[in-house]
C-alpha cells in the first residue's frame, strides 16, 4: 500500500471514528470522568481488533499482527472504546494538518480531551516535523530524527502531529490514536492547565504568602523547589533552599509510624493498630505526638498517613492503613491529619489512588498494574479517606506507581486534576512518590507538583546509565520547557504556589527548626561532616504508646472467663513461641524491619521506623509476675519447631501462653519468600502446629496473635483447651508492656477489627495478583475492582457468607446492653437535602453542604457486668433497595468508658454526604428516596437497634 493510499486510509479511520462517537456523545455527555461499567442501562461500547474480534473491553492489550505486536493503553474513565482497537501493521507520523479541518479544538461531553503527551515538547524546525515519544508501552518510535530534551524551538507548533497506527490486515479497520490522544482530536498545544490553587477555605491568606514569594524567585529556583535534589540531603526527600529570601528549603521523610531513619525517636503503634481502637482521640493523640516529633527533627513534610484500603487480605501494607472499611480510614486519616498538622508539620495523604498491593506495583523497573474501578466504586470506596484527608486540611497527596484505569496515576489527569484539585478543591501540593515519575509534560500538566527524589528511577549507585540515578525527566528539562513555552509558565508557578502555601499554611515560615539528623546515618558525623545532633523527640510518648497498644488489642475469645489471669494464683506458667521474646540481634538489626525475628511489633518497608528500644512480652510478663508472685514458676521456650521442649514444658504448666505472628510489608523486600505481600494467611513459622501442640497438654492455653491482618484460625480456634484468643496487632514499641495490661485486666479490652476474618481465603471478594501470564496479551497486569462496593464486611453480607469474626467485633471483660434508639433528621425529604447541598460553594473535601448534619442518632448503652469498661457502638446504615448499595455500611462510631452498672448516653450524627451516593451520570453525590434503615450494635451483625426512616 502507498503512503498516499495509508494517509487516505487513515483519514477514513479518524472520520467514520468521529462521526460514530458523535453519535454516542448525547448519551455520554454528562459524563465527566467515568464508570467503565453500564452507566445508566446503557451497554458499553466494545472495540474490535484488526480480525474484527471483541477486545477485552479496557484493558491494555496486545494483538499479533504478522511479525509485529503493538501494545496501547486504553485510556482511563470510560471514554468511548470504539478507537481502542489494537493492531499491529504500518505506523505512520503524518502532519497534524491532514485532518486539522475537522478535529482542531473537538470536544468530548463539553469537556476538552488531552493532546499527546510524550513528556517533551514538539519542534517545528523543518517540514518533516520532528518528534519525541514517549518510552510508554504502546508508541513507536518516529521515522524521523528523536530529540531527547524539550523542543528547540522558542516557538512550538499549535497543533501537535499525531502517530497514528494503520491495520493492513485484509482490510482497513478502526485502529488506535496515540495513548494520550485515544479519543478524537487534535487540540492547541496545551492541554488544559491543571486547576490553580484559589485559597478556599481557610487558604487565602498563605496562598497570597506563596504568590508573593513565588513572583521573587527566578526559573532555576523554581526548578529546585519542584524537583527533588536526588537523596544527596539530609532526608529521604529534599528540596534545594533558597538563602537570599531566607528559605531553608523542604525537607521531606517517612514514615506513618515514626520518624524514619534516625535515633530518639519513638515507634509509634501501626496504623491498623490505631484504626483497632474506633476511637477518634486516640487516633488525633497519635498524630499529635507523631508531629511533635518530626517538627522536632526539622521534617517539613511527614510521609504519612497511609489510607488505602485493604482489599486483599494478604497485601502487604495492610498494617500502614486502618483497614478496609472506607468510612473508618476516613476518620483515621482525617483526625491523624489535623493531629499532625496542628505540630505545623505537613501531612502527606497516601498513596492515591488504588495502590492495595505490592506484587507489580512499579517503581522498581517492573511493569506497574493497573488497578480498574468504576467511577462510582471509585468516590463512595477507595476515594473517601483522600476526600476527607482534603477536608481535614491535609497539605500534600502522594500519588501512587501504579496505573490506575490504564493511566500511571502521576500523570493522570483525572485523578489529580479532575478529581483532586477540582471536585475536591485540594489546596495543597501533588507530591510523586519516589521515582513514579514517568515523564514530564504528562505529569506536569496533568496536576502533579513536585518530583521526589528528582531522579528517574532507582538503580545501582554505580550504574553508568544515566537512565538510572543521573537524569531526572524534570529538573533543567523543566525549565527548558517552561523557557521554551512548552509547559506554561502559570501552570510551573502554581506548582511552586502549592508547594509554598502548604508552607506558610502550617506556619513552617516562623520559627521552625531545622534538620538536625541524617537518613543515612545514625552516626554524628558522616563523609566529614557533622550530621546528626541526636535531638531526642520523644518527650512522653511511651505511655501513649503502650494505651493504645492495649486499646487495640482485640479479644476474639474468652471461654469460661480465662482472661484476665490472676497471677497470684498461677503456679506454673509456660510462654511459648519466638514471637513472644527478643531479637537476639537487637530490634533493628534488619534493615527497615526486613526480617521476623523475636516479637512482632511493626511491619516491614519504608513504612517503618527504627525502634529506640522494644519490650517483648516474655520480658515484661517476667517482670511484673515475678513481682507479684516470686514463687510462680515461669518457663520458656522460643524455638518455634522445638517440639519435644514444648511438650516437655507445657505438660507441668497451669497456663500457656502462646505467641504466634505472621508478617508482612513493603514489596522491596523479601522475608521467608514474601514479596511484600504475604504468600497465605496462615501464621508464620508453624505457628498454627505450635498452638495445635501446647493445647494438646496445656488445659488452660491462651493464644497471643501479632498479626498485620486476617489469619485464618479455623485449624485451632475451637479447640476445647484454647481458652483465649487476643490479636495485638503491631503495636510498636511497648508490645510486651501493652499485652502485659490486657493479660492482667489492668486494661479492659475494647478493640475491634477493621477487617474481616473469614474462614477460608476463598471467601473475601479479592486476592493478590501474584503472577501475570507469560503472554503478549498480559504485558500490563491488570487488576479489575469486579467486587465494586462489596468490599470485606459488605461483601459477606451480600453474598450471605459466614465470617469466622466478623467486621467490627471484639469481646470485653464485661458486658453492655443497648436501648432506646430514637432518630432526628435535619431535612424532610431527599429533595429537600439535595437542593439545600446544591446551594452550596465547593470547599477543600467537596461541596462544603456534604459536611452539614443530616441526621442524627441517639441510644444508650448500660454496662451490665462486673467490670468498668470502655464500649464501641457502631451505626451502620441500610439505604433504600433501589440505591444500589451493599446491605450495610458503616456510618458512625464512638468509643465511650462505662462504669460497672451505669449507664452512657451515645449521639451519632450522620452528614449529607453519608446518606448518599455518587451519580455517574450527574457527577455528583445524590441522596436516593425511599426508606433507610439504621443499625445499631457492637459490631457489622451484632445488630441490638434498629429503625427506620423515610426521605
Amino acid at each position: 500500500m502507498t503512503r498516499g493510499k495509508l494517509l487516505d486510509a487513515a483519514r477514513d479511520v479518524w472520520f467514520s471514528g468521529v462521526t460514530e462517537l458523535k453519535q454516542q456523545q448525547q448519551r455520554f455527555r454528562k459524563v465527566r470522568s467515568g464508570d467503565r461499567g453500564v452507566l445508566n442501562g446503557a451497554a458499553p461500547l466494545v472495540p474490535r481488533d484488526c480480525a474484527g474480534e471483541e477486545s477485552n473491553g479496557g484493558r491494555a492489550e496486545t494483538r499479533q499482527t504478522g511479525t509485529t505486536a503493538a501494545l496501547v493503553d486504553h485510556p482511563p474513565f470510560f471514554l468511548p472504546r470504539l478507537l481502542l482497537a489494537t493492531c499491529a501493521a504500518a505506523n505512520l507520523n503524518t502532519d497534524a494538518r491532514d485532518f486539522t479541518h475537522k478535529t482542531h479544538k473537538r470536544h468530548w461531553g463539553g469537556r476538552a480531551v488531552a493532546a499527546p503527551d510524550s513528556g517533551k515538547a514538539f519542534s517545528s524546525s523543518s517540514s518533516s516535523h520532528h518528534t519525541t515519544t514517549s518510552s510508554k508501552a504502546g508508541t513507536a518510535k518516529a521515522a524521523s530524527t528523536t530529540s531527547k530534551h524539550a523542543g528547540t524551538s522558542s516557538k512550538p507548533l499549535q497543533l501537535q502531529r499525531v502517530q497514528v497506527r494503520i491495520c493492513v490486515h485484509e482490510q482497513v479497520r478502526r485502529c488506535v490514536v496515540d495513548r494520550e490522544l485515544s479519543l478524537l482530536h487534535l487540540r492547541e498545544r496545551h492541554p488544559p492547565p491543571s486547576k490553580p490553587v484559589n485559597g478556599d477555605g481557610d487558604w487565602s491568606a498563605s496562598v497570597s504568602k506563596a504568590k508573593a514569594f513565588v513572583a521573587q524567585l527566578t526559573i532555576p529556583e523554581k526548578v529546585n523547589l519542584t524537583t527533588g535534589v536526588d537523596t544527596d540531603g539530609r532526608c529521604i526527600g529534599n528540596s534545594s533552599s533558597v538563602p537570599r529570601l531566607g528559605f531553608a528549603g523542604f525537607c521531606l521523610e517517612d514514615s506513618p509510624v515514626g520518624v524514619r531513619d534516625t535515633d530518639y525517636a519513638s515507634l509509634f503503634p501501626s496504623g491498623m493498630n490505631v484504626a483497632m481502637t474506633w476511637d477518634a482521640s486516640l487516633m488525633l493523640q497519635r498524630g499529635q505526638a507523631m508531629g511533635a516529633e518530626f517538627r522536632g527533627k526539622g521534617v517539613n513534610v511527614a510521609l504519612g498517613p497511609m489510607m488505602n484500603l485493604a482489599r486483599n487480605a494478604a497485601a502487604g501494607r495492610n498494617w500502614e492503613g486502618a483497614g478496609a472499611d472506607p468510612f473508618l480510614a476516613g476518620v483515621h486519616a482525617a483526625q491523624n491529619i489535623v493531629g499532625m498538622q496542628s505540630q505545623g508539620v505537613i501531612a502527606c495523604a497516601k498513596h492515591f489512588a488504588l495502590n492495595e498491593q505490592e506484587h507489580y506495583r512499579g517503581g522498581g523497573g517492573g511493569e506497574a498494574y493497573s488497578s480498574n474501578q468504576d467511577d462510582r466504586s471509585f468516590h463512595e470506596m477507595q476515594l473517601w479517606p483522600f476526600a476527607e484527608s482534603v477536608r481535614a486540611g491535609v497539605g500534600s497527596v502522594m500519588c501512587a506507581y501504579n496505573r490506575v484505569n490504564q493511566t500511571s496515576a502521576c500523570e493522570n489527569r483525572h485523578l489529580l486534576n479532575t478529581v483532586l484539585k477540582e471536585e475536591l478543591d485540594f489546596q495543597g501540593f501533588m507530591l510523586s512518590d519516589w521515582a513514579a515519575v514517568t515523564s514530564l509534560y504528562a505529569s506536569v500538566m496533568n496536576g502533579a507538583d513536585m518530583n521526589q527524589p528528582g531522579f528517574v528511577a532507582y538503580g545501582d549507585s554505580n550504574d553508568p546509565n544515566p537512565a538510572t540515578a543521573n537524569n531526572s525527566y524534570w529538573g533543567a528539562q523543566l525549565g527548558q520547557a517552561v523557557m521554551n513555552g512548552s509547559i506554561a509558565e502559570s501552570r510551573f508557578d502554581d506548582m511552586v504556589v502549592r508547594i509554598m502555601t502548604s508552607y506558610y499554611q502550617m506556619g513552617q515560615d516562623k520559627n521552625y527548626p531545622a534538620v538536625n539528623f541524617d537518613y543515612n546515618t545514625e552516626n554524628t558525623v558522616y563523609e566529614g561532616q557533622t550530621v546528626n545532633e541526636h535531638v531526642n523527640v520523644q518527650g512522653n510518648h511511651s505511655v501513649l504508646i503502650r494505651e493504645i497498644g492495649a486499646a487495640s488489642t482485640v479479644l476474639l475469645k474468652n471461654q469460661n472467663s480465662a482472661l484476665p489471669i490472676d497471677f497470684t494464683k498461677v503456679r506454673n506458667l509456660a510462654i511459648v513461641g519466638s514471637d513472644a521474646g527478643p531479637n537476639e540481634d537487637g530490634p533493628n538489626s534488619c534493615g527497615d524491619r526486613g526480617c521476623d525475628q523475636g516479637t512482632l511489633a511493626i511491619g516491614w518497608g519504608s513504612g517503618t521506623a527504627n525502634f529506640p528500644y522494644l519490650i517483648d512480652p516474655l520480658s515484661a510478663i517476667q517482670e511484673y509476675v515475678h513481682a507479684k508472685n516470686p514463687d510462680t514458676v515461669i518457663q520458656s521456650v522460643l524455638a518455634d519447631f522445638d517440639y519435644a521442649s514444648v511438650n516437655a514444658t507445657v505438660s507441668q504448666a497451669d497456663t500457656c501462653l502462646v505467641f504466634a505472628n505472621a508478617d508482612s510489608g513493603e514489596g522491596y523486600i523479601t522475608v521467608d519468600t514474601n514479596a511484600g505481600d504475604r504468600n497465605n494467611l496462615t501464621l508464620w513459622h508453624g505457628g498454627d502446629e505450635l498452638i495445635l501442640t501446647t493445647a494438646a497438654q496445656c488445659a488452660n492455653t491462651i493464644v497471643v496473635l501479632h498479626i498485620v491482618g486476617p489469619v485464618l484460625v479455623e485449624a485451632w480456634y475451637d479447640h476445647p483447651n484454647v481458652t483465649a484468643i487476643l490479636n495485638a496487632g503491631i503495636p510498636g514499641q511497648e508490645t510486651g508492656n501493652s499485652i502485659l495490661d490486657i493479660l492482667t485486666g489492668a486494661v479492659n479490652p475494647s478493640a475491634r477489627l477493621p477487617f474481616t476474618m473469614a474462614k477460608q481465603r476463598s471467601d473475601y471478594a479479592s486476592d493478590i495478583l501474584y503472577s501475570v501470564a507469560n503472554n503478549s496479551n498480559a504485558f500490563i497486569p491488570q487488576i479489575d475492582y469486579t467486587e465494586k462496593l462489596n468490599l470485606d464486611y459488605k461483601w459477606f453480607d451480600a453474598k450471605n457468607i459466614a465470617p469466622r469474626y466478623e467486621f467490627g467485633y471484639g469481646l470485653s471483660y464485661t458486658t453492655f446492653t443497648y436501648s432506646g434508639l430514637s432518630l432526628k433528621a435535619a431535612f424532610s425529604s431527599a429533595a429537600a437535602v439535595n437542593a439545600a447541598k446544591a446551594s452550596t460553594s465547593n470547599q477543600p473535601g467537596g461541596e462544603s453542604g456534604l459536611y452539614s448534619n443530616a441526621l442524627t442518632a441517639t441510644f444508650s448503652v448500660k454496662n451490665t457486668g462486673a467490670l468498668a469498661g470502655n464500649e464501641v457502638a457502631q451505626l451502620y446504615l441500610g439505604f433504600p433497595a433501589s440505591a444500589g448499595e451493599p446491605p450495610r455500611v458503616l456510618r458512625g462510631f464512638e468509643r465511650k468508658y462505662i462504669e460497672k452498672g451505669a449507664s452512657a448516653k451515645f449521639s451519632i450524627g450522620l452528614r449529607v454526604k453519608d446518606i448518599s451516593i455518587w451519580d455517574v451520570i450527574t457527577q455528583s453525590w445524590v441522596i436516593p428516596t425511599g426508606e433507610f434503615t439504621v443499625y445499631v450494635g457492637s459490631s457489622s451483625r451484632q445488630l441490638k437497634l434498629t429503625k427506620t426512616f423515610t426521605l
